[in-house]
């Protein structure tokens, strides 16, 4: 069963990271399952800090990118827009090269508010972030 009420294709995903953030790190949208969202993110010149290291807030961006997706899809767009509005990370190991791969899974999906946990692995599926981010759900025009 999908937990999905406006869902998109990979190619529409991947279409609105144009010019922003998103767009600007090269995370790209890899899947859509019935209860996740995947994504991918290079560890290269854009997402790697001073000492050649993934840059945690690289990681935070990854994370906010699957959690707010994933909350636009599990929302009626006509009525609803989706905001975020706290956002954790742990991050346990590092990544020098290759890409990280972000999997965004609801904890909680409320009228009011959702909470996503999104895991973040390396090449060899060893964790490297675990994130956890709350979204407000609001009315459309309450954005101001």
């Amino acid at each position: 069963m999908s937990i999905w009420r406006s869902p998109h294709t990979l190619e529409e995903l991947n279409g609105t990271a144009v010019g922003t953030m998103a767009g600007h790190l090269g995370i790209v949208f890899s899947e859509i399952g019935g209860d996740f969202i995947r994504a991918t993110m290079p560890v290269d010149h854009r997402t790697r800090q001073p000492y050649g290291l993934l840059h945690g807030g690289a990681s935070v961006v990854l994370a906010e990118t699957l959690g707010s997706t994933g909350a636009v899809m599990c929302v009626d767009k006509a009525g609803f827009q989706c905001v975020g509005q706290e956002i954790n990370a742990n991050h346990v190991r590092s990544a020098r090269r290759g890409q990280v791969t972000g999997t965004a899974r609801p904890v909680h999906l409320g009228g009011r508010s959702h909470v996503w946990a999104i895991e973040i692995v390396n090449d060899e599926q060893a964790l490297v972030c675990i994130s956890r981010m709350t979204v407000a759900i609001i009315k459309v025009g309450a954005l101001k």
